[in-house]
Parts: structure tokens; C-alpha cells; sequence
């Protein structure tokens, strides 16, 4: 039933994106394009300060952190460099009935999300029948129930880290079998092998077939840091510990893409590298875990959405990983990852490259490869889960309804709209005033079409966290009605007093002053 609750609520959630001009379907007069999507007028606005509150986190108030700009297309060598060419793969399986390909450590994963689920809605239940004096925690240590559904979800668990460490593809198979996984479509368990595939998109570069080479679209930003290590580091006069920052499209061959936009074959990462002293890696990826978290709930989208989530299985060339996980319609689910990846990259590219990529720590006079913290996060899934958080249906008091989007008020793409009562008596005018003073700092729209009820339902849908009313008093004292998008109170305030008003809830500067 809960499922079925989460599959409406992502369903509309999706409408609504589409419906407003968030995102669309890629291609869609052609029939589309599978797990390729396009952003509208709202959905770019939206992602662009995604992106903008990210990069002024990272480049503003750090002053040893720069950004760069690296190109999509790679020398080939990198990809063999970097483990994508050989390693760069997922687990899938196939049901021979309805002739869907799936992920096998996802099957498996939302195989123990449903042990979580039977043990929350326990306590949800115990939590009803005891009220106030409830105590959770000392629920889930003594309550049989709870305590087997643990028992089972570990008993998995542990099976399945084990599998998963040794690459064991015929006892992920297994897993699957034992624990009766259907397929969601077919209903039966008709699996064949499970194999392993590579994600990288080939394409060739060159003018004619005898005189071209195998190129990839970049998996991951990642490389193009590393390659410019030096680069950066010599131009930029950069000292350990230091950081570089890069926003960027890469590419996956995702077989298994789904749930909207959290899954596509084209997405788009904001990565930071950070190079620090061998030894001292463990020491900052704490920090950067706390440090990125905190940047997550200055958001105020809840911090109970949150959590952490460290890896069963590392990355070969990582010594510690964790990541960010929000609660989407569909579970709790990564937004962002957090690794440690010792020195692995950097020594890669010095080997396959033949070049010394080292720095020369003049403190302790001696070179070394730096090690390196890794924070990669995805911008189209941070998107996803602005908009699921923000998204309410709302039953009114006076018997209407709103769909009202209670975006961060700094990430919403229109900050403020500007109503004229009526179109006429020079109202239409004065709002025009209003929006071109405003237009400079702030993203504004102006709105004359229909009753003013209507102009406000149209700028809730889109997370308007402003209207502001023209009437005719406003043509006696120069003031306005300004309406606030959450609790839809209105207030009459001097159109002077303005900007100072929207500037104290969308400015990205109060935003930034939580991170430090």
C-alpha cells in the first residue's frame, strides 16, 4: 500500500514538472527518448541556482578551493588510467518472461529496504499505541517483531556485502533466487546469469575511418581534475591542502534508468577534489563529510530527510566512502557521495602518463603524490529531491485546494511576481515600474491574466515565494500588498521597502552565512 502511495506521489510529482516547465520529456514529439530529459523554463532557473548556491559554497568561502572547466571529450588513455576502460561496470540480470533488464545489487538493495519499512511501520504503530512516553530506540532493541525483521535484514545484508566484495555474480543470482525476488513487471522469478556491463558511451573521433580513434564521453568530471592537477596547483600558486571545484555533464549507458530524473544516460556532477598530505586523508573526510552535510540542511527542507550511508563495498582505490542519502517518494536514496580516494588517481595518471605528477610540500621539503577527498554530487538529483520535499497538495479553508511548491526561497526560479488588480487606470503601468526596478537583483515576472486568485494558485505552483499586488491605493501612497507564498498572509508595505524585503529571504549571502 505504502508503495503504492509513493508510485501517485512521484507520478504527480512528474506531471507537475512537466505541466509548470521544469523538466520534459527529451525529443518528445519524436516519442521521446529513454531516461532523457530536457529543462523548461522553471527547471533551468531552478538548476542554475542549485548550481550557483554549490559553487559559492565551494569557491567563496574557501579560499583554497578554484574551479575549472575540463573538456567532455579525454584522451582515451584516461579512461584505461582511471579503471573505467576494465572496471567500470554493473551487475544485470534479465527476466525472461517480460524481457526487463535490471540492476542485481538494486534488486537486492530494495530487498532489505523492505525489512527497514516492516521495522519503521512496527515502531509507527507502537508509537501511536504508547504516545508521548514512546521510546523508540528502546522499542527496536526489545520488540520481538522488530528484533527478527533485523535479524533477517542483516542476515541479507551481510550476504549481500559479501558478494558484492568478491564480485560474486552467480551468488548475487542466488541471493535473488533465495529470497524469492520477483520481477516487478512479469511477477515471476524466470532470472537468467547475472553479468557485467560497461556504462562508457564509444564514439570516434576523427575525419575519415582509417585515420579516427575510439574516444569515450566522460563518464565522471573527476579525471579532468586530476589531469590538470599540475596545471592548477602551478598557476594558482596552490598550497596543501587545497581543492578544485567543476560542474559538468557525463554520460552512462545506464541499462536500468528510472525514477525520473534520478537515473539518466545524461546528467550533469558538481565534483571537488581536495589534495591533502598523505596520512591526513581519514582526518578531512570527516570534515568534509560534516562540512557537506551541513550545506544539505542550511536548505531547510528537514533534517530528519537525511542521513549517511557508508559503503559495504569500497572502490578499489578508496580507503573510506559514504554517502548522502535524501528521503525521496521512493526511499531514502543518494544525492551525494563522499570518498576518500587515496593517492589512486593521481598515480594512475603519472604511470600510464609517464609525466611526474607530485607536489613539493616546502613545510616538510620533500615531494609526494597527494591523496584526495572526493565530494561528488548530482546536480538533476538534487533537483529531484528540492522538488519532491517542496511539493504539497494543500486543502484550504475555504473548501478550495493549491499545489504549492516550497522551494528554498534563494533556489526558487521566480523570486517575485508583480499583479496589476485590474488592466486598466494606469495600474498596468505602476506594476511595470515596480518590475523594472525589481528586474536587476531579482528574477520577477509580471502577470495580468485572470482574477487575482488564479494569478496566485499559478505562482504557487512554480514556488513564487513573492506576489506583490498594484491596486488603486497604491496609485494615492506608493504602496503594494505583498503576499507570502508558505503562509499566505499579505501585508501592505511601501514600494521602497521592497527589495530590502525579498533580499533578506532570497539572498544567497544569508544562505551562505549558516556554512560558516
Amino acid at each position: 500500500m505504502a508503495q503504492v502511495k509513493q508510485e501517485e506521489t512521484l507520478k504527480k510529482i512528474v506531471s507537475h514538472a512537466k505541466e509548470y516547465g521544469f523538466v520534459f520529456p527529451s525529443s518528445e514529439i519524436y516519442d521521446g527518448l529513454g531516461a532523457v530529459y530536457d529543462y523548461g523554463q522553471n527547471g533551468v532557473e531552478l538548476k542554475n541556482n542549485i548550481k550557483r548556491y554549490w559553487w559559492s559554497a565551494m569557491t567563496l568561502l574557501h579560499e583554497n578551493i578554484v574551479g575549472i572547466d575540463s573538456a567532455i571529450f579525454m584522451h582515451p588513455t584516461i579512461w584505461k588510467a582511471s579503471g573505467h576502460v576494465d572496471a567500470f561496470n554493473d551487475p544485470l540480470i534479465d527476466n525472461r518472461d517480460s524481457k526487463k533488464r535490471y540492476r542485481a545489487d538494486v534488486l537486492i538493495e530494495d530487498e532489505i529496504a523492505k525489512f527497514d519499512e516492516k521495522i519503521d511501520k512496527e515502531v509507527a504503530k507502537a508509537a501511536k499505541r504508547f504516545g508521548d512516553s514512546f521510546d523508540a530506540e528502546l522499542y527496536k532493541t526489545t520488540n520481538p517483531r522488530v528484533l527478527e525483521h533485523a535479524a533477517k535484514r542483516d542476515e541479507l545484508h551481510n550476504r549481500f556485502k559479501a558478494a558484492m566484495e568478491a564480485n560474486d555474480l552467480a551468488e548475487l543470482k542466488q541471493i535473488i533466487l533465495d529470497y524469492g525476488i520477483v520481477c516487478p513487471i512479469s511477477g515471476t522469478k524466470n532470472w537468467t546469469d547475472v553479468r557485467q556491463f560497461n556504462l562508457m558511451f564509444k564514439t570516434e573521433m576523427g575525419s575519415t575511418a582509417d585515420g579516427s580513434m575510439n574516444v569515450y564521453l566522460r563518464p565522471e568530471t573527476a579525471q579532468g581534475i586530476f589531469v590538470n592537477f599540475l596545471n592548477v596547483q602551478k598557476t594558482g600558486r596552490m598550497r596543501i591542502p587545497f581543492g578544485i571545484a567543476q560542474i559538468g555533464k557525463a554520460f552512462r549507458n545506464e541499462i536500468v534508468a528510472r525514477q525520473f530524473i534520478f537515473r539518466m544516460r545524461e546528467f550533469e556532477q558538481m565534483e571537488m577534489q581536495f589534495f591533502v598530505r598523505p596520512g591526513e586523508e581519514l582526518k578531512w573526510f570527516a570534515q568534509w563529510k560534516e562540512a557537506r552535510l551541513k550545506w544539505h540542511k542550511a536548505l531547510g527542507m528537514g533534517d530528519e530527510k537525511y542521513r549517511f550511508h557508508d559503503h559495504d563495498k569500497l572502490a578499489h582505490y578508496a580507503n573510506a566512502a559514504t554517502d548522502i542519502e535524501f528521503r525521496m517518494p521512493f526511499g531514502f536514496k543518494e544525492v551525494e557521495g563522499i570518498h576518500s580516494r587515496t593517492n589512486f588517481d593521481l598515480s594512475q595518471h603519472e604511470k600510464y602518463s609517464g609525466k611526474k605528477i607530485q607536489y613539493f610540500d616546502p613545510e616538510l621539503n620533500q615531494s609526494y603524490t597527494p591523496y584526495v577527498i572526493e565530494t561528488s554530487i548530482g546536480v538533476d538529483r538534487m533537483f529531484l529531491s528540492i522538488l519532491c520535499s517542496s511539493y504539497e497538495e494543500q486543502a484550504l479553508e475555504n473548501g478550495e485546494t493549491r499545489v504549492v511548491l516550497h522551494l528554498p526561497k534563494q533556489l526558487a526560479p521566480v523570486k517575485a511576481c508583480v499583479m496589476p488588480l485590474v488592466r486598466k487606470d494606469g495600474l498596468p503601468d505602476k506594476a511595470r515600474e515596480i518590475v523594472n526596478m525589481l528586474k536587476f537583483d531579482y528574477a520577477c515576472q509580471y502577470d495580468e491574466k485572470d482574477s487575482i486568485g488564479k494569478r496566485y494558485r499559478r505562482q504557487d505552483a512554480v514556488g513564487t515565494p513573492f506576489c506583490i499586488t498594484v491596486d488603486h491605493q497604491t496609485l494615492e501612497d506608493n504602496t503594494v500588498t505583498i503576499r507570502h507564498r508558505d503562509s499566505m498572509e499579505q501585508e501592505r508595505v511601501a514600494i521602497a521597502d521592497l527589495p530590502a524585503i525579498i533580499d533578506k529571504e532570497v539572498s544567497f549571502k544569508e544562505l551562505l552565512k549558516k556554512l560558516v
